[in-house]
């Protein structure tokens, strides 16, 4: 995928967020995330979204706190939210393609424009998945191919950095597929006791459990948004998946 299209998913999945979030109210509970009403998630990625506009405009290379939420509800809240979205797809659509500003995850390749567009879009439609859910009815759809590229982001990006919480007492073997975004959508993620996993993004022989399944459900399973689609071989390691990748 191009910046452009994270950028256009950024923009769309933001306002869905925003229009979940007013159909809720911000005193909605959040199912998929328990601690949080839906004020809470509004804090929350409108912070994220300021914090990243910031980085980028003022090209800080060096990380910076994000700034506190305003106490605001309702109606209010909605829209400081939207302001803040709408500045971030701004500032990265007029940002320079040769932009230099902190990242913070290890994915080479990536210039920080790419990574901030694509950070991005993943942060927003996780947290539009929540917003949804708080709204109730069907949740909008997830294109396989950003799917993908989400679970790639998580498993080589987010578990690659010391702080992941996935080990194993014994060396295993984690596979992951997406059965619907082409023969390239496959992870082998290698665990340990000692050290982050180690991913790289093909299919091995030897596996000692498998998750698999629509690369949109396996995202949001992967994110501990929905159950895994389907488990073969040690379902332990689903569960282990489940108790100590959050981010």
């Amino acid at each position: 995928m191009q910046t452009v299209d994270f950028l256009h998913t950024l923009d769309r999945e933001g306002q869905l967020l925003a229009a979940a979030a007013e159909r809720a109210g911000t005193d909605a509970k959040v199912p998929t995330c328990p601690e949080w009403q839906v004020r809470d998630l509004l804090r929350h990625i409108g912070a994220v979204h300021r914090w990243a506009a910031g980085l980028v405009a003022e090209g800080h290379t060096e990380p910076r706190p994000a700034g506190e939420a305003p106490d605001l509800a309702g109606a209010e809240l909605v829209a400081w939210y939207r302001d803040g979205h709408r500045l971030l797809v701004e500032t990265l659509s007029a940002a320079p393609a040769d932009l230099r500003c902190w990242t913070f995850l290890p994915l080479p390749g990536l210039s920080p424009l790419e990574f901030w567009a694509r950070r991005q879009a993943h942060e927003t439609t996780v947290h539009r998945y929540d917003a949804e859910a708080a709204r109730g009815g069907a949740p909008s759809p997830i294109a396989a191919e950003f799917a993908a590229d989400g679970i790639d982001e998580l498993l080589r990006g987010f578990h690659a950095r010391a702080r992941s919480r996935v080990r194993t007492t014994e060396p295993r073997a984690l596979r992951v597929r997406a059965a619907d975004a082409g023969q390239d959508a496959v992870w082998t993620v290698r665990l340990g006791p000692e050290g982050p996993p180690v991913t790289v993004r093909q299919a091995t022989d030897e596996a000692d459990a498998e998750l698999s399944g629509p690369a949109a459900r396996l995202y949001l399973a992967l994110w501990n948004r929905a159950p895994v689609p389907e488990v073969s071989g040690d379902r332990s390691l689903a569960a282990l998946w489940k108790e100590t990748s959050g981010i």
